[in-house]
């Protein structure tokens, strides 16, 4: 019992982020005391393995370096209260950081002091508050089984592809996979033959109208396609349409209904922020996490705007689902709102542990707090209140017509629609990877009705190869083929753009020599590794010890066991072998030596050394020249970086000249005193010239 003069106990609940603590403890009030774990605070330590494959892969855990201070004030936080709850992420890491908090903090493992909140709101924070539950054990391995096998992948095949390769090189037992998919992809490009095809394209008015549709030719009258292969055969068929008579011969009505796209999970959050934001999977990710955990919203305090942003689960709260109709209603109108509720079915190996994502309060629209986010957390809680609102809106209904017309015994069909109601269309339509051809409304036709050509042409095309992979693409493969978990893509896709192994070009990804070489390394020596069936197989096992099916340590033995007889094997058999890329190769010679420079890898980056070393030590740092004239000196402009990566312009000439800008310096003049113009980036990119009173500028125009 507190005796007087005593200061108040209050419970303490522990978080991962300072903005999560500051939300819920609006929430919970006096009486709590709400403190941020700032994520992991034990972890398996990075410079040594860690793990001891010998007494069934016992971890060895420590305190994460510079969180000793952070866990000392969370050990005195303890003691002082009256209780503690751990509130920690709801998903598998979450359940691991608890798990850790409790070892720390001394709390019996079987106490009931796990709480999980799957939205920041004051509903979402007493449900979580009423319903405590002891750690979950099952995720917790699950977690384990997880970070130990990555560690071991990685920390055993690493020094492998170092020594074979090149040094700083890493292999990972998802990022190996996702490397494979971008590098057979572009083997697929390399292969594909393209073959010539023709099409026949006519443009046709109606009797007494004015405006032409197209029709494409098909084959003969009985409905036959015929395929046309070069210009030959076009010319044949166009010199016998040349005063053909085009009659519409068949007509066909009818209509379609368009559903709206489910509610999305982090997968498809990624893929649809990649498509019409533009956003890689990592910067949707931090702006989804800062959306959830609590934004400050004028009048309102700090808001939990999305529920929980990992998740596999297309399930909706029968509470959101009523407050999305009522407001589709109230803004809409009746029609809208669809006969029955909508709710979506969750693929079979997802994990339901969450809702979709959604707005946690739908009345917030993203009109009403836009002046209250960054940009980013508007662009994408637009995106996810408009595509969970939409989910919940009534079909879009559309009256289809399909013409079959002839001319001298060949066949062109012709297609279209209109919209009879846009019911969902009217707020959201999904974006695509691919555009469709898909034309809009036909003119009023009639059977047997004679049209006039007004165009009629043989078009050359050739077969395409497949697309190279974009984000959204790649991710979307990746979650098909059920190889790591919609959590891990933005780390995955940093880690193999990072590496180098993967470049982008525009949106697509291409992989480097260095990502084909070390792929085609991984398939001869460890085909498992890189096998996407076996690689969703582990997935799965490691899924069956989430959901208690499977022992984690047995999981662990049944991969690694395998795998370390190959490694052996690898490393036997491939003693003394160097892999020599020809990127790693420079046009340069050596003014010392007069031997060939090329490219290393050291602690800090790339650099050039003479491959004449150790007896010859002449290194050079790599110049990226960006071809344009130093505004102040007349030097060449070089491409810099600052250590933590950023893009800055520099004059070749420094020291004697100190040019520097974060501007792209340009190709273009100054029309005034003829230096250098840069342009500053944004939606009007300015170009600008710096030179002491000159001050000439101009503006962009958006070519639209």
């Amino acid at each position: 019992m507190q005796r007087m003069g005593e200061e108040p106990v209050s419970k303490l609940v522990i978080v991962e982020s300072p903005s999560k603590a500051k939300t819920i403890k609006k929430y919970l009030g006096p009486g709590y005391e709400v403190v941020a774990s700032m994520g992991h605070v034990r972890d398996l330590p990075e410079n040594r393995l860690s793990v001891d494959v010998k007494h069934d892969f016992a971890p060895k855990y420590t305190i994460i370096k510079g969180k000793e201070k952070l866990v000392d004030e969370l050990k005195a936080a303890a003691e002082k209260s009256d209780g503690i709850y751990l509130a920690t992420d709801p998903d598998r890491e979450g359940e691991a950081i608890s798990w850790h908090l409790a070892y720390i903090l001394g709390l019996d493992i079987n106490e009931e002091n796990r709480v999980t909140f799957n939205e920041i709101t004051k509903t979402g924070v007493a449900n979580g508050m009423e319903n405590p539950r002891s750690i979950d054990l099952d995720l917790v391995n699950a977690q384990q089984a997880r970070r130990i096998l990555d560690r071991l992948v990685g920390y055993k095949l690493s020094p492998f592809l170092a020594k074979v390769i090149r040094r700083g090189l890493s292999a990972g037992r998802v990022q190996s996979v996702a490397v494979r998919l971008v590098v057979d992809r572009e083997e697929e490009i390399r292969a594909f033959k393209p073959e010539e095809y023709w099409t026949i394209d006519a443009k046709l008015i109606p009797k007494g109208g004015r405006k032409a549709f197209p029709a494409s030719f098909y084959g003969d009258e009985a409905g036959n396609k015929i395929k046309i292969s070069n210009k030959e055969e076009a010319d044949a068929i166009l010199a016998k349409l040349e005063d053909a008579q085009f009659t519409v011969a068949k007509l066909k009505k009818g209509s379609r209904r368009k559903s709206p796209a489910p509610p999305f999970s982090t997968s498809t959050m990624q893929q649809e922020a990649s498509r019409k934001l533009g956003f890689q999977a990592r910067r949707t990710m931090k702006a989804a996490q800062e959306l959830y955990e609590g934004v400050e919203i004028e009048g309102q305090g700090a808001v939990g705007l999305i529920t929980y942003m990992r998740t596999d689960s297309l399930r909706l709260s029968e509470d959101a689902v009523k407050e999305a109709a009522e407001y589709i209603r109230e803004r809409w109108g009746d029609r809208y709102v669809p006969e029955k509720p909508r709710q979506y079915k969750t693929r079979a190996n997802a994990q339901d542990g969450h809702e979709a994502i959604r707005p946690t309060n739908v009345r917030l629209t993203p009109d009403e707090v836009k002046s209250s986010l960054t940009g980013d957390q508007y662009k994408l809680y637009k995106l996810i209140w408009e595509r969970f609102v939409a989910c919940q809106m009534a079909n879009c209904l559309q009256s289809t017509t399909q013409a079959d017309i002839t001319a001298n015994g060949y066949l062109f069909k012709a297609s279209g629609y209109t919209v009879t109601f846009d019911g969902f269309t009217v707020l959201y339509v999904e974006g695509k990877d691919e555009e469709s051809e898909e034309t809009g409304a036909l003119p009023v036709l009639e059977k047997d009705m004679p049209l006039r050509k007004k165009e009629l042409a043989g078009n050359q095309h050739f077969t395409q190869p497949p697309a190279r992979y974009t984000e959204a693409s790649l991710i979307k493969a990746l979650e098909e083929n059920g190889i790591g978990r919609p959590s891990t893509y933005a780390a995955t896709i940093s880690t193999i753009t990072g590496r180098e192994y993967v470049t982008r070009e525009g949106k697509a990804f291409k992989p480097t020599e260095l990502g084909e070489v070390t792929t085609q390394l991984m398939k001869e020596r460890f085909p498992k590794i890189v096998n996407v069936k076996f690689t969703a197989q582990v997935e799965s096992d490691l899924d069956k010890v989430q959901s208690g099916e499977e022992n984690w340590v047995e999981t662990l033995h049944n991969f690694y066991d395998d795998f370390d007889k190959t490694l052996q094997k690898a490393k036997t058999e491939m003693e003394g072998v160097k892999i020599t890329l020809k990127e790693d190769q420079t046009d340069l010679i050596c003014e010392k030596c007069g031997r060939p420079m090329v490219v290393k890898f050291g602690r800090y980056g790339k650099f050039i050394a003479c491959s004449g070393y150790p007896e010859c030590k002449n290194i050079k740092k790599i110049v990226h020249e960006t071809g344009a004239e130093c505004p102040k000196c007349g030097g060449k402009v070089v491409l810099k970086k600052t250590k933590r990566g950023r893009v800055f312009y520099g004059c070749s000439e420094y020291p004697n000249c100190d040019f520097v800008s974060w501007d792209e310096p340009t190709m273009e003049k100054c029309p005034r005193c003829g230096k250098t113009l840069l342009k500053k980036k944004g939606k009007h990119p300015k170009f600008y010239c710096i030179t002491p009173d000159c001050g000439y500028e101009k503006v962009q125009e958006n070519e639209e």
